[in-house]
C-alpha cells in the first residue's frame, strides 16, 4: 500500500475434509410442465398434486446420505467475524468542503493503484489518493507518507466520533502503515495495494479492525 502501505490478502478456505462417493441411482426425471420457463434462480415447475415424486424423493435420500458422510469429518476453523458496530453520523465542523472531499474520493473508485502514484491518470497509492483529494479539492498540502499524515497537525478522533473527510490509519506495533479517507457509516475509500484499484471498504472489516491505528480531522 503506497509508498508504505502494503498487507497480505486473505488466504483462501481449505478444501472440506473428507469426500463422499456416491452411488449414481437412474430414475427418470419428471419434465417441467408444458410452457414453463425455466431461468438461472428461478424453480422449476413441480410435478402434479397427487402424483408420485420418485426423483424427488431419491434426490432427498442422497443429499441426507451425503450431509451425513460429510458431518463425519473434521471441521474448519473458522475466526469470529465481528458484528458491525452502530456509526453514528456525525456533521463536519465544514460541511461544504468535507463533503466536497467525499464526493471527489467517492468518484476515483476504480482508479487502478500504483506505488507512487499520486494522480489519476498515473494512478494512486494510499497517501497519493488523499494528497490528490485533499489538493484537487480544497488546495490544501499535506505529507506525503501515511506516516507523516499520521504525525501532523490536526486533532485525535475517537472512532464513534468520526465524520465525513477524516483521515483513518492502519498498521501494527505501533507503526502507521496505511491511510484512507472516511466517509461515513463506518466506510472509507482508499488504494489498497499491488494489482487493486482504489475502493470503498468498512472499518468493520476483519482486517481493518485489527489495523485500525487511529483517525485524524484535517478539517476543523
Amino acid at each position: 500500500m503506497g509508498r508504505d502501505c502494503s498487507h497480505g490478502a486473505a488466504g483462501a478456505l481449505p478444501a472440506a475434509a473428507g469426500t463422499a462417493k456416491l452411488r449414481c441411482v437412474k430414475t427418470p426425471i419428471p419434465s417441467p410442465a408444458e410452457g414453463a420457463a425455466h431461468y438461472p434462480g428461478k424453480p422449476g415447475a413441480l410435478p402434479a398434486r397427487g402424483k408420485s415424486l420418485p426423483f424427488y424423493s431419491t434426490l432427498l435420500m442422497v443429499m441426507t446420505a451425503l450431509l451425513s458422510a460429510c458431518g463425519g469429518g473434521d471441521k474448519l476453523a473458522r475466526r469470529p467475524v465481528p458484528a458491525h458496530r452502530v456509526w453514528p453520523v456525525v456533521s463536519p465542523a465544514d460541511p461544504v468542503r468535507a463533503n466536497a472531499v467525499l464526493m471527489r474520493a467517492i468518484s476515483l473508485v476504480g482508479t487502478p493503484y500504483r506505488y507512487g502514484g499520486n494522480t489519476p491518470d498515473t494512478g494512486f497509492d494510499c497517501s497519493g489518493l488523499v494528497n490528490y483529494v485533499y489538493r484537487d479539492m480544497l488546495d490544501l498540502r499535506l505529507p506525503r507518507s501515511s506516516r507523516d499524515l499520521a504525525s501532523w497537525q490536526g486533532p485525535r478522533i475517537a472512532p464513534e466520533r468520526l465524520a465525513a473527510a477524516d483521515l483513518v490509519f492502519f498498521g501494527s506495533g505501533g507503526n502507521v502503515s496505511h491511510v484512507g479517507i472516511y466517509v461515513g457509516e463506518g466506510r472509507f475509500v482508499h488504494a489498497p495495494s499491488t494489482g487493486g484499484t482504489v475502493r470503498l471498504d468498512h472499518l468493520d472489516g476483519s482486517y481493518w479492525r485489527e489495523h485500525y491505528s487511529g483517525s485524524k480531522r484535517v478539517l476543523n
